[in-house]
C-alpha cells in the first residue's frame, strides 16, 4: 500500500490507467473461472446430501473481533459454562466471564492496550535501560546486538518519516477534494462513475474530480489513504518510540512467562478491524443474503485478543495458544508475525502443548516479500531446539492476477507450506459492513476455514489429519510466477514446500477417500 501511495505523488501519470479488479469473492472460485481460487463450490458439491456432524471451533488470535457483526454474531463461540457478567470464574479455568474468549492485552479495570511498540523498539529500550550511556559495561555480544537493533530502528523511523512527509500532502489534497465533492453532491453518496460524469463548474471541482479519479484508478480509497497516514503517525508516536510503554494498562510483568492469568473478557477491544476481517473469511454466515459467505458452514469463532497495533508480545502469544487449546479450539489461526522473538522459548512450549493435544496451528507467512528460509518470521514451526512442530501450516498469499503469488507475500521453499488467496479478499468490516483486504493475514483464514469445513463434515479426522490432507491435496499451477519482492520469474513450485495452492474441492475429495465413501 505504501509503495502505491507514494507512487501517486512521484509518478501520477504512469498510474492513471485503472487496473483490472477481480470479482468479489474470487478466492472461492474454481480455476476454470479464470482465477486461482479454492473451488469452494466444488467442495460443497461433493458434500451434497451430507450434513455437518460436529461444530468446529477456530480460535482467532488477533486484534479482537466485532462479535456483534450481523453476519458473524451467530458464529461466535460461547463458553456455556460461564455466566455472562457475574464477575465469577464459573468454570474455574482462571478467566472471569470469558464468555466468547479472552483479551490478554486488556487491564482488570477494563482499559485496553491498542497501540504498542515493535519488538525491535522494546529490545532497544531494554538495552538502554540496562546499560544507559555507559556502553563500556556492555558485553561484546550485547553491544553488537544493541548497535544492530539501534541501526534497524533508526532505519525504520527514517522510512516512516519519509513516507509521512510524502503522503501528508496527498492526504491534505484528498481531504480538500472530498470536501468539494461532498458539497457538489449535497452530502449524498457518490462513486467513481458519478464523479467521472461530473461537469466541473470551477477549478476546485475540476481538481477534486482529478484527485478522486486518480486514487480510484489505482484502487485506493480516501479512507485507505487516511488510514495509511494515521498508521505512519502511530509508528512514530508509538511503534518506533522506545519511551512509549502501554503495558502498565495490563498490570502484569511482561517478562514473567509463568504468569497466565491476566487481562479481561472484552474480546472486541478498541480496534477489532483486523480480527473481524480474518474471522469473516472463516465463518461469516453462509446463504443469509447479507455480507459475505464464509468458508466453513458449521463453525464457531473463539476470540483471543493478543495483537495490538505494533508487535504482539511473546508472553501473550504463548498464553493465547494455551487458552485456545484448553478451551476446545481444534484450529488456531495466527495472522500476525515479527522478526524478533525474545520469548521464543515460551512460545515454543505453547506450540508443543498444542501439538501434544492435536490442535492445528495456521500461521500467516508475512507481508515483506522475503524468503523466510533466510529471514526470521516468528512465531515459527522451527523451534529453538532445532526440531519442527508437526501441527503447523505456514501460509503464503496468492494473487488473483497472472503473477500467481502476491507481490507482498513472504515465501520459502522450506518455510512456507502452501499458498492461498490473499489479495483483494472481500470480507467483513467492523460495524456491519464489508470491504476488500490484502495480506497473508487473509490467506491464513482461508486455510483455517477449509480445515474447519473438513473437521465439521468428517469428525473421524483429527486436526493433524486435516493438516496432512490440505498439504497433500494442493493444486500446482503450471508455468512460472513472479517471485514476491521483485525477484523476477521463478517456478511457482519453488516458493513453498508443496509448491501448490489450496484446493478445497481436492481436500474434500481426499477426505471422502480416506473415509471410504
Amino acid at each position: 500500500m505504501l509503495v502505491a501511495l507514494v507512487a501517486l505523488l512521484v509518478a501520477p501519470a504512469a498510474l492513471a490507467q485503472p487496473s483490472e479488479a477481480p470479482p468479489r469473492g474470487w478466492h472461492t472460485l474454481a480455476p476454470t473461472d479464470g482465477y486461482q481460487g479454492i473451488d469452494l463450490d466444488g467442495a460443497y458439491a461433493l458434500l451434497e446430501g451430507r450434513t455437518p456432524r460436529r461444530t468446529a471451533v477456530v480460535a482467532i488470535i488477533d486484534s479482537g473481533v466485532d462479535v456483534t457483526h450481523p453476519d458473524l454474531a451467530a458464529r461466535i463461540w460461547t463458553n456455556e459454562d460461564e455466566v455472562p457478567g457475574n464477575g465469577v470464574d464459573d468454570d474455574g479455568n482462571g478467566y472471569v466471564d470469558d464468555v466468547h474468549g479472552w483479551n490478554f492485552i486488556g487491564g482488570a479495570d477494563g482499559r485496553h492496550v491498542r497501540q504498542d511498540t515493535y519488538e525491535v523498539t522494546r529490545e532497544v529500550a531494554r538495552y538502554r535501560a540496562l546499560y544507559g550511556a555507559d556502553t563500556t559495561s556492555a558485553t561484546t555480544e550485547d553491544l553488537v546486538q544493541w548497535r544492530s537493533l539501534e541501526a534497524e530502528l533508526e532505519e525504520m523511523r527514517g522510512e516512516a518519516v519519509a513516507g509521512l512527509s510524502q503522503l501528508g500532502g496527498i492526504a491534505e489534497v484528498t481531504r480538500q477534494a472530498e470536501a468539494t465533492l461532498n458539497a457538489v453532491f449535497g452530502g449524498s453518496a457518490y462513486d467513481a462513475n458519478g464523479v467521472r460524469a461530473l461537469s466541473p463548474a470551477n477549478e476546485d471541482q475540476a481538481r477534486a474530480q482529478q484527485v478522486y479519479l486518480l486514487l480510484d484508478a489505482n484502487n485506493i480509497t480516501p479512507k485507505a489513504l487516511f488510514a495509511e497516514v494515521e498508521r505512519l503517525e502511530g509508528l512514530l508516536e508509538h511503534g518506533y518510540n522506545p519511551d512509549f510503554d502501554p503495558r502498565p494498562i495490563v498490570g502484569d510483568d511482561p517478562l514473567d512467562y509463568s504468569d497466565r492469568f491476566y487481562g479481561n473478557a472484552d474480546v472486541a477491544g478498541p480496534g477489532p478491524e483486523h480480527g473481524t476481517a480474518v474471522a469473516g473469511v472463516v465463518a461469516a454466515v453462509r446463504g443469509n443474503g447479507m455480507g459475505i459467505d464464509g468458508i466453513a458452514d458449521d463453525v464457531r469463532i473463539m476470540v483471543v485478543r493478543a495483537v495490538p497495533a505494533g508487535d504482539e508480545r511473546d508472553k501473550d502469544v504463548a498464553n493465547a495458544i494455551r487458552y485456545a487449546v484448553d478451551n476446545g479450539a481444534q484450529v488456531v489461526n495466527m495472522s500476525f508475525g515479527k522478526g524478533v522473538s525474545p520469548g521464543k522459548g515460551a512460545v515454543d512450549e505453547a506450540v508443543r502443548y498444542a501439538e501434544a493435544r492435536g490442535v492445528l496451528l495456521v500461521h500467516a507467512a508475512g507481508n515483506s516479500g522475503e524468503d523466510i528460509d533466510a529471514h526470521d518470521n516468528f512465531p515459527s514451526r522451527r523451534l529453538a531446539d532445532g526440531s519442527e512442530a508437526g501441527n503447523w501450516l505456514e501460509i503464503g498469499a496468492a494473487s488473483w492476477s497472472p503473477s500467481l503469488a502476491a507481490a507482498f507475500s513472504n515465501y520459502g521453499h522450506a518455510g512456507v507450506d502452501l499458498f492461498a488467496p490473499g489479495e483483494r479478499i472481500y470480507t467483513l468490516e467492523v460495524g456491519g459492513g464489508t470491504a476488500n483486504a490484502d495480506g497473508t493475514s487473509l490467506a491464513a483464514p482461508v486455510v483455517s476455514g477449509v480445515a474447519a469445513l473438513l473437521l465439521s463434515y468428517f469428525p473421524e479426522l483429527t486436526p493433524i489429519d486435516v493438516r496432512e490432507i490440505i498439504a497433500s491435496s494442493v493444486r500446482v499451477p503450471s508455468g512460472t510466477a513472479q517471485r514476491p519482492g521483485g525477484g523476477g520469474e521463478t517456478p511457482f513450485s519453488e516458493l513453498s514446500v508443496t509448491g501448490g495452492m489450496l484446493d478445497a474441492a481436492a481436500a474434500v475429495r481426499a477426505a471422502l477417500a480416506r473415509a471410504g465413501s
